[in-house]
Formats: C-alpha cells, sequence, structure tokens
C-alpha cells in the first residue's frame, strides 16, 4: 500500500497588501480615488510553494527571519488564505503557532483553560477529566486560582501548550514551540514531541534550532526570501542551508576586515586596538574558509571539515617563515592556537604570491561565532604580518550534547 498524502501543498502564492499612507479623513479618502496613486503596495511572502507530507512523516520548514515560514504554515492552518494556488488537507489539523491567543488576563489559569481549551477544540467534559494532568504538566498547580495578568509570558506559554496537547490531532503544525518556558519545561516538550513522532503522527515543524529538525525530521524545506529553494532529506538540506544554495551565497564577505581586495594598513587602529602590524617583509593578502564541498563560507556545521586558507605575498627574502592561527571565541576567550613550527611544516618562503592550507578534519565546537588571528613570523618571533581577530566564521551545532566543545565519548556498562 502506497503513501497516503496527509497535505498537498501546489503552486502556493501569498500576497500582502501593505499600506503606503494612512488617510485619516474623508477627503483624503476620496481624493485618494481620483489621483491615479495605488495606496498600497504588494508584498509578495510566498511564491510557487511546491510539497507534498506523507501520514505519519515529521518535516521541518527552515529558513532565515522573514522567509515566510511562519506565513506558510498560516496558510496550512486556514488562518491565512492562499492568494494563488492551493492546501490540501487529509485529517483533523491541530496548529501550535501562536499559543495563547484567546486568553483572558482578569480571569484565573484554571478559567483560562476552558476558554483555550475549547479554542483548542475541547468540550469541557473532556477539560474536566484533564484538568489536573494540565495543571501538572505546566508546573501551575499552586497558580490555578491565581489571575492571568499576574503570571509571567512564560508561565502562560505553559499553560497553553500543556492544555493544547490535551487534542487528539492528526496533524500538528508547530512554530517554535518548544523553545518555550525553562529546561526542565523545554525537556517534558521534548518528550511530547518525541510520543507525536512514535505515534505517527504528521508534523510540519518550523524552527530556527537545525539541531531540533535534524533529529525529530526525516525532511526539511528550506524557504529563501519566500521561494522554495529545496525540499528532500533532512541532512541534505541543512547542508544547503549552513554552507549555501549556490556560488554567490556562499562566498560571504570572509576578509572581514578587508575591502574591495584593498590591504589595510599594518598601522591600522579599530577602536582605539591596534588590529593589525609587522615589518611588510611578509604580507598576508588574504584568509578564506573552505567548507567541505571545496566553497568559500563562513558557516559550517559541528564536526565537518574546514580548512582556512591563507594567502601570502613575500616581499622580501627571508630565512624562514612560520605561520600560525589562533581561534578565539565571540567573548575573546582564546580556545585554539597552532602555527607550522610546532606542526613541524617548513613554509615557501619563494619571493611573490603563495598560500598555504591548514585542514581542520572536525570542528569540534559545538555552535557559536569564532574569531581568527592569522600570523606570519620568523622562526625567533619577529612579526612581519599579524592580523589580529580580523577574520571570523560561524558553528552551526550538530548533535544532542550541551557545551562549548564536543568530546567524542561512549556510555559502557
Amino acid at each position: 500500500m502506497g503513501n497516503v498524502d496527509a497535505i498537498v501543498v501546489k503552486d502556493l502564492w501569498k500576497t500582502f497588501k501593505l499600506p503606503h499612507e494612512k488617510r485619516n479623513t474623508l477627503f483624503e479618502s476620496i481624493t485618494g480615488i481620483f489621483d491615479g496613486k495605488q495606496g498600497y503596495e504588494e508584498f509578495v511572502a510566498l511564491k510557487d510553494i511546491n510539497f507534498t507530507v506523507n501520514k505519519g512523516e515529521a518535516i521541518g520548514i527552515i529558513g532565515e527571519n522573514g522567509c515566510g515560514k511562519s506565513t506558510l504554515l498560516k496558510v496550512i492552518a486556514n488562518i491565512f488564505r492562499p492568494t494563488k494556488g492551493s492546501v490540501k488537507i487529509n485529517g483533523k489539523i491541530t496548529p501550535f503557532l501562536e499559543l495563547g491567543v484567546g486568553f483572558q488576563p482578569d480571569l484565573t489559569a484554571k478559567e483560562n483553560i476552558y476558554i483555550y481549551g475549547a479554542i483548542m477544540g475541547l468540550s469541557d467534559r473532556e477539560i474536566d477529566a484533564r484538568l489536573e494532568e494540565i495543571l501538572d504538566f505546566s508546573g501551575l498547580k499552586r497558580f490555578e486560582d491565581t489571575k492571568l495578568k499576574n503570571f509571567s509570558s512564560g508561565m502562560q506559554v505553559r499553560l497553553a501548550f500543556a492544555t493544547a496537547i490535551q487534542t487528539n490531532p492528526e496533524i500538528l503544525l508547530m512554530d517554535e514551540v518548544l523553545a518555550v518556558g525553562d529546561m526542565e519545561f523545554q525537556q517534558k516538550c521534548m518528550d511530547v514531541f518525541q510520543r507525536y513522532i512514535k505515534e505517527k503522527k504528521t508534523i510540519v515543524f518550523v524552527s530556527h534550532d537545525l539541531n531540533s529538525v535534524r533529529r525529530f525530521c526525516s525532511k526539511a524545506l528550506l524557504l529563501r526570501h519566500g521561494e522554495q529553494v529545496a525540499f528532500g532529506d533532512t541532512n541534505e538540506i541543512i547542508d544547503k542551508y549552513v554552507y549555501g544554495v549556490d556560488a554567490e551565497d556562499s562566498t560571504e564577505n570572509v576578509e572581514s576586515e578587508q575591502e574591495s581586495g584593498e590591504l589595510i594598513n599594518l598601522n591600522d587602529d579599530v577602536v582605539g586596538k591596534k588590529r593589525r602590524w609587522g615589518t611588510k617583509k611578509v604580507v598576508i593578502t588574504g584568509v578564506k574558509f573552505i567548507d567541505k564541498f571545496g566553497r568559500e563560507s563562513t558557516m559550517f556545521n559541528s564536526g565537518d571539515s574546514m580548512t582556512i586558507r591563507i594567502e601570502y605575498d613575500v616581499n622580501e627574502a627571508v630565512e624562514e617563515i612560520q605561520i600560525g592561527i589562533a581561534v578565539y571565541s565571540d567573548n575573546d576567550i582564546m580556545c585554539y592556537g597552532t602555527n607550522t613550527d610546532l606542526r613541524g611544516y617548513v613554509v615557501d618562503n619563494a619571493s611573490g604570491s603563495n598560500e598555504i592550507n591548514l585542514i581542520i578534519h572536525n570542528l569540534t565546537m559545538m555552535e557559536g561565532k569564532f574569531h581568527l588571528t592569522v600570523a606570519a613570523h620568523s622562526k625567533e618571533h619577529e612579526p612581519y604580518d599579524w592580523r589580529d581577530k580580523q577574520f571570523s566564521f560561524n558553528v552551526v551545532k550538530n548533535g544532542n550534547d550541551a557545551g562549548f566543545f564536543d568530546i567524542p565519548c561512549e556510555w559502557k556498562q
């Protein structure tokens, strides 16, 4: 028996009308009709989206802020109507989108459970039977008779999530809901999500947490500026997102302190702190980060390979050249340093333009932005060209562990 379609999105477009100006009087409204100018412009939020979700399948929707992820979920949930195209649904949908919509601040937590439960399609009898479970899950049992206006925003979202999961959905639409509350509550959310996966619920999941998408979703949809870039195997789609979809995207301005290929003056200061110095006998002309596909990039998955390509000019005859790097975290902690001398590598000192590659087989950083110092100097540490934290790259988490660095390990009994 073949797969059964739960969601079919075909040739989907969604356009919004954005007003140019506010008209406050009847005269302004009437003259606006005859002045030949439109009072709005069209914003295309989604452009020709096509994908199918099979029953029991979990897919993730990823992309930068403003790419149309949440808009797409709202169209699927029938909150927005498509401008063109169609969305066909086969099953009961439960949208976990804007949790807590409909809450009344002057009513108690318990009263709001009944209101929100009704919005989510639960009868009073069903809520009666599950009230204690909702309060226990949210961790708000002792606040059940407290007015909602006295709750923090986090407490309100916990109450909404605990109520929403009492439904028996066939299709779930989830927008960043696993990131609500504190770490303990987030783990509860993860456990519920894991249960839904095991029960073969159909799930469409929007998240910036690529690790969660990789962990739970077999397929992913990548959006960019409202357009569908790719849809397919999650690992392949995340690679497209992290490493770029074409050469133009993957070659961001890696030389962050260099402009238009011009060399920074060796005595330049940045915000009162010297960032570059040296004798100019050897000059570092460029630094590139090369990803596992052989393309220049500034975004890398944790655990993937990275090559640091250092380009340099030998302007004067020197007996020996040492080239070194140092990696710093975003809060200026030195994470790692090495040079060619420490690794027993002899650098080519021929006059003219040269390059050298440092091949990193496995990026052990978990995630974050990292800054790179690159230096060329003599064996006696006379600086030829020292470029202090003038380059940077980003690492995206690719695993479930916590912390700063990945340590290869395994549990045994």
